[in-house]
Parts: structure tokens; C-alpha cells; sequence
């Protein structure tokens, strides 16, 4: 074999890498015709358009720019231009931007650029997989298991910033660790800019690492304490502190480079600086004079300005709560447990059941020999997961903790091997084929999602669940992706009037509807009648006079068809 191409079994692997790659890519884009426009990615595709266009970034700037760049390069490049709609909301503009060029191509388009971040997902997490797994087999099945997740594929098929932001956290957290397992300046800066790019894709990136990074050093330094009991070895702070700091400079650098190329907006830059000033202070009087003084006589970069807006905009939201649901109740302020009942309801029970066996026996191996690695994942998933549980008041949906299946998927691979091997040595021949036949068919059964779910991802339950709409709806249910399917239904039925109560970010006015009304709060109606998951869940009394009709059919996954003489 000619030098440089590696052993054979290697080329295998990489090559059975690509076609994973490929597979969850083909299956993803599977409800791109399917799937009108959901909830956020009008504004998502407003905001790159408008920095592509017009050099502004001045649309929902909660969220970086850098993957929105992604989901604009393809509308733009096929014609999609801005409109000029007044900031900060970009929902209308990002709607004016698709109906006002071919609706499904832009889309489309715009869909496709989340594919590259998928690709990014499944290979960090083979980068992770070879540090983790005995063997390639090993290896390759933890990145088919991510790959074959319903959660996963539902949202990489969306012009959204969730599978985005899991991709580049996940890359940087493989950088930090290996940063950590070297001390090499070179590894140094590599983690610095993942972090950087994991930053600039969304701001969820900075408590996820933040947080992540002391829990490992914590881990590490009692991994040192450790060794140095056995061998001396010398202490965690003189071989990382130079590495550290090389890191946050060019995680910061990056940052603010990728809000650099912008047009001059001196006026939006300030108002949107005063209002971040004023809310972090949330000061009256003498204070609150000084610190808007200080403010504004400390020359500061304009891209520093532009990013720290962002985030306190993150935190205003989180501080205000977000209207969500859960168990057939709504609340302003979120669950502590609202994440775990996601986790247990949107996995494949497979992996949920294995993964916490795995998660064990990582951490027990990495105990026992002092390997950070294997420690990594125990570590990681409950810190993302406690800081998820007790400070987010943000509860709309497993796509926020995204971050936490990779890891899963990789204790699932290792206890399944673990499981195959302690089943291969039992000495009695019957009883080992029928454990590795069991083993078989949790395999088979946590892959078959791929085929029972496909195309809709998006709201899959596990079969723990039988009513959906019950335990969770905001993007883990309907996000406003059936109006389409609606729309074909009822022409298919020659529909000649429709009541409908829907929630999403689409305009009425420009879609293939007939003759419609908008259905109101307690006021009953009669003939063809539409109503929508999370219209139904936002206010229940209000539609409570359905509940003695029976649905003729439910469309898609969450709009229920009514005929009501």
C-alpha cells in the first residue's frame, strides 16, 4: 500500500465514516419538501442575508453570526436579498425574503447549509470515539448511533443554530481535553480556537464550556494529586497556566473577528450598547450615572460592543423566562427536570438504557488508570446537564442540550461492546447466543428508528409515549412544520372553507389556502376545522369545546383535522 494512506482496516473505518456521514445527510434532507418553514428559521435566514447583503447584523442579536453565514450563502447566492425591515424582530423580513423568491428553493437552500455542521458532529465525535472506544468497530458504531438519533436528525434538517452549536461544542470540548492530556501550546491554541468558533455559532457555547472546562481541571488535578502520591509528577498550574492564556486570547480574537466585516452602523451599535449598559447595571441614581459614564468614556472596539449585547441579550431573555410547557401545564419560568423528561422521552429507550451503563464503566476504567478521557464523559454530561436543570429558564425543547447525545451515544457504544464480549465468554453455548441475540436485537431496534420515524425526526417520541402533545410540544413536537401537509390534505378533500388555529412564522396571505378564518377563543364553530399542537397547548380553555368532537385525521404529526356538523 503506498506510504501515507495508512493500514487497511484504517481506510475501511474512514471510508465506513464517510457513508455514515452520508446516510444521516440523505436522511436528514428527507423533510425538506415535506416541512414548511418552521418557527425560528425565517429570522435565522433575515439575519445572514442581511450581514451578506448589507454588511448589518442588527436582527435577534441573542444568537452569533457565523453559522447564520452557513444557512444565507446558498438563498443569497440563488437571488435572496434584503428587504429592509426595521430591527430588531427579522421574522417578517425573513418571511419577505422567501415568499419573495421561489419559497422552496430558498428554503431548501437555506437547510442545507446546517448539513455541514452534521458532517462536523459525526466526525468530532469519531475524534472522540477513537480516544474512547477498544476498537474501530466500537468507534464506528458510536458515531452511527448519533448518527441514527431522531433528535439529531430532526434538527439538522432545519435552517436553525442548534446542531450548529452541538458540532463546534463538541469539537472544542475534544480540544480542550486534548489541551489538558499534553499541555502543548500548539494544542493550546487549537482548543482556543474551537472555542472561539463554538462562541461565535451560539452563545450557549460560553456557560457550556465555561462550566466544563474547571469541572475537568477539577478531575485532573485529582487525577495529578494521584500520580503525583505514585510518581511525583509535577503540578497541574506550571504546565497549563501559559496554555490557558494563549487560549482565551485567540479564543477572544476569533470572536471578534468574525464580527468584523461589517458596514459602518455606528447609531444601531450605540443604541443597541446603551440598552446593554442599562441592563446589566440595573442601577438608579448616583451608581447608575457613573457606570454609564464609564461606559461610554472607556473606548471599546465595536466588535466587543456587538458581542457583549448579544450575550447580556441572552441573559435578559433567560431572566425574563420563556413561556413553556410541559405535562399539560405552562409556565413562565421552566422545570428544573424539564431536560431529564426530555432526554427520557425523545431518546431511543436503547440507548437511554445503555448509555448510563456505559457512562459508569468509562468513569470506573478512567478512575482506576488516571484517564481523563474515560473520565471526560461522566463529567461532562453532568455538569452541562446540572447547569441545563438549575439556571435555564429557557425550556422549549431537547435541542438545547443536544450536546449531551454524543457522549451518550459513546457510553451506549462502549456498554454494548462491554455487553458483547461478557457475552461471548459465557461458557454455556446456548445461553451466549442468546445474549449476543438480545444484544442484536437492542441494536436492531435503535437503528430501526431510522425507517419508522423517517422523514419526521422532528417529533419523534420514543414508544414510551403515546400521546405526544400531552408531555412536550415547542420544537419537540410541532413547530409549525405541517402547514404544508395541511394544505395538500385539504385540497385532496376539496376543502371549500377552513377555520384554523396555527402557530408559526408563516404569511397567511401568500400560502395556497382556501377561503380561511382564524379560529377564536371559546367560540365554537361548525363545518372543516385545523388546529395545531402548539396552538391547542397555548391556551386549553380556550379550545376545550373540541374535546367532544372526535379528529377525522391527524395531519402530519400535529394538526388534527375536524369536521363538525
Amino acid at each position: 500500500m503506498p506510504a501515507g494512506l495508512g493500514s487497511r482496516p484504517e481506510v475501511v473505518a474512514r471510508l465506513a465514516l464517510v457513508l455514515i456521514v452520508f446516510i444521516a445527510c440523505l436522511a436528514s434532507s428527507g423533510s425538506w419538501r415535506i416541512y414548511s418553514a418552521t418557527w425560528d428559521e425565517p429570522e435565522h435566514l433575515a439575519a445572514g442575508i442581511q450581514l451578506l447583503d448589507e454588511g448589518l447584523y442588527e436582527y435577534d442579536t441573542e444568537h452569533p453570526p457565523l453559522a447564520r453565514l452557513f444557512l444565507a450563502a446558498g438563498p443569497y447566492l440563488a437571488g435572496a436579498r434584503s428587504y429592509g425591515t426595521p430591527p430588531p424582530d427579522g421574522t417578517q423580513e425573513g418571511k419577505d425574503i422567501l415568499y419573495g423568491g421561489d419559497y422552496e428553493e430558498y428554503l431548501m437552500l437555506a437547510r442545507a447549509g446546517t448539513l455541514p455542521f452534521l458532517a462536523l458532529l459525526l466526525f468530532s465525535t469519531w475524534l472522540w470515539a477513537q480516544r474512547l472506544m477498544p476498537t474501530r468497530g466500537a468507534a464506528l458504531t458510536a458515531v452511527a448511533l448519533v448518527a441514527g438519533l431522531p433528535a439529531i436528525l430532526g434538527h439538522a434538517a432545519l435552517a436553525t443554530l442548534d446542531i450548529a452549536a452541538t458540532a463546534t461544542m463538541l469539537l472544542a470540548l475534544y480540544a480542550m481535553q486534548q489541551w489538558l492530556a499534553t499541555a502543548r501550546l500548539r494544542d493550546a491554541l487549537a482548543f482556543g480556537l474551537a472555542t472561539g468558533v463554538a462562541v461565535a455559532t451560539k452563545f450557549s457555547a460560553i456557560p457550556f464550556l465555561g462550566l466544563s472546562l474547571p469541572a475537568v481541571v477539577a478531575m485532573d488535578w485529582v487525577n495529578q494529586r494521584r500520580e503525583q502520591a505514585a510518581r511525583g509528577a509535577p503540578g497541574f498550574a506550571s504546565t497549563h497556566l501559559p496554555g490557558l492564556l494563549m487560549a482565551v486570547s485567540a479564543g477572544i480574537v476569533l470572536v471578534l473577528l468574525v464580527y468584523t466585516p461589517r458596514a459602518p452602523d455606528a447609531g444601531g451599535v450605540e443604541v443597541r450598547w446603551d440598552w446593554a449598559v442599562d441592563y446589566l447595571l440595573q442601577l438608579r441614581g448616583w451608581e447608575h450615572t457613573l457606570g454609564v459614564w464609564f461606559s461610554h468614556a472607556t473606548w471599546l472596539p465595536r466588535e466587543f460592543k456587538d458581542f457583549l449585547n448579544g450575550v447580556i441579550a441572552v441573559k435578559a431573555h433567560n431572566d425574563a423566562g420563556h413561556r413553556s410547557y410541559l405535562f399539560g401545564q405552562m409556565s413562565p419560568d421552566g422545570w428544573w427536570y424539564f431536560y431529564l423528561v426530555a432526554l427520557a422521552v425523545k431518546t431511543p429507550i436503547p440507548l437511554l438504557v445503555a448509555a448510563p451503563f456505559g457512562l459508569w464503566g468509562l468513569a470506573r476504567a478512567g478512575w482506576r488508570n488516571r484517564d481523563g478521557w474515560a473520565q471526560a464523559p461522566l463529567v461532562l454530561v453532568t455538569t452541562i446537564l446540572v447547569f441545563a436543570s438549575t439556571f435555564s429558564r429557557i425550556n422549549i425543547g431537547i435541542r438545547h442540550v443536544l450536546i449531551l447525545y454524543p457522549f451518550l451515544a459513546l457510553c451506549a457504544s462502549y456498554a454494548l461492546w462491554q455487553a458483547w464480549q461478557a457475552a461471548r465468554r459465557l461458557p454455556q453455548r446456548r445461553l451466549a447466543f442468546a445474549a449476543t441475540a438480545a444484544i442484536a436485537a437492542a441494536v436492531l431496534w435503535q437503528f430501526s428508528v431510522l425507517w419508522r420515524a423517517y422523514p419526521d425526526y422532528l417529533p419523534y417520541f420514543n414508544e414510551t409515549v403515546r400521546h405526544p402533545e400531552r408531555v412536550l410540544v415547542d420544537s419537540d413536537l410541532d413547530w409549525g412544520q405541517d402547514l404544508g401537509r395541511l394544505e395538500d390534505r385539504i385540497a385532496g378533500l376539496k376543502v371549500p372553507e377552513l377555520t384554523l388555529a396555527y402557530l408559526g412564522t408563516v404569511d397567511f396571505s401568500r400560502e395556497p389556502l382556501p377561503p380561511f378564518r382564524l379560529l377564536k377563543l371559546r367560540q365554537p364553530v361548525h363545518g372543516w376545522v385545523a388546529i395545531s399542537a402548539l396552538a391547542r397547548v397555548s391556551n386549553p380553555p380556550g379550545y376545550a369545546w373540541l374535546d367532544a368532537y372526535q379528529p377525522l385525521e391527524r395531519v402530519g404529526k400535529t394538526i388534527d383535522l375536524y369536521y363538525i356538523p
